[in-house]
């Protein structure tokens, strides 16, 4: 319904690593919104720092040889984020500037993003030239027209003709990311960058 959608989009971040001597979080220490997660480990006194996914995996794993290997444990923030027009924007800074505290912490692991939304998406894509941004928005209304709110292709149209094209572009973009963590960075290319992708304009 209109009168339910935010104004905003919120997103939870959510931090996963081993430290020395690692204990789970508290429930009162988490969220329950919207999601975006890291998962990993820490390099611990005996476990190599590796990008390479297999070793990432294994220094995961309980070793009945070694004592020392630390528990995985888990982070989560919300996050709210405004996206100022329709469109696609990028939103790398936000994410990082969520975790900056926890991010640092974890040596290898994974980032999930998710959005609880059913007309906005999330998606990785080039972060340098912004019309790489406006030709994305571009496609997708080629893609899904909003016209087929009105010539009978959609029979979910009471809210507005970009409603129905704008869950069908979020499940086509997706509404979840996981990017991999390297020596307390998301291990994003030069070129690459998140994506807030609004497809309402209501």
């Amino acid at each position: 319904m209109n009168h339910l959608r935010s104004a905003y989009t919120r997103l939870l971040p959510l931090l996963l690593f081993a430290p020395a001597a690692g204990a789970f979080l508290s429930s009162s220490q988490t969220f329950s919104l919207p999601l975006v997660a890291a998962a990993g480990t820490t390099a611990g006194p005996t476990t190599p720092a590796t990008s390479n996914p297999s070793s990432c995996l294994a220094s995961s794993a309980p070793s009945t040889n070694d004592a020392s290997m630390a528990t995985p444990q888990w982070y989560q923030k919300e996050i709210s984020i405004t996206a100022p027009s329709r469109g696609c924007h990028l939103i790398t800074s936000d994410i990082t500037k969520a975790v900056k505290d926890e991010l640092p912490k974890i040596k290898v692991g994974l980032a999930n993003l998710f959005i609880q939304h059913t007309s906005a998406s999330l998606t990785v894509n080039e972060n340098a030239d912004p019309d790489v941004r406006r030709d994305m928005e571009v496609a997708l209304n080629k893609i899904v027209p909003a016209q087929w709110n009105r010539d009978g292709t959609f029979r979910h149209t009471l809210e507005g003709d970009d409603d129905m094209p704008g869950h069908v572009k979020s499940s086509l973009m997706g509404p979840s990311l996981t990017i991999p963590i390297r020596n307390g960075r998301l291990a994003l290319g030069t070129w690459q960058g998140i994506y807030l992708n609004e497809h309402r304009d209501q």
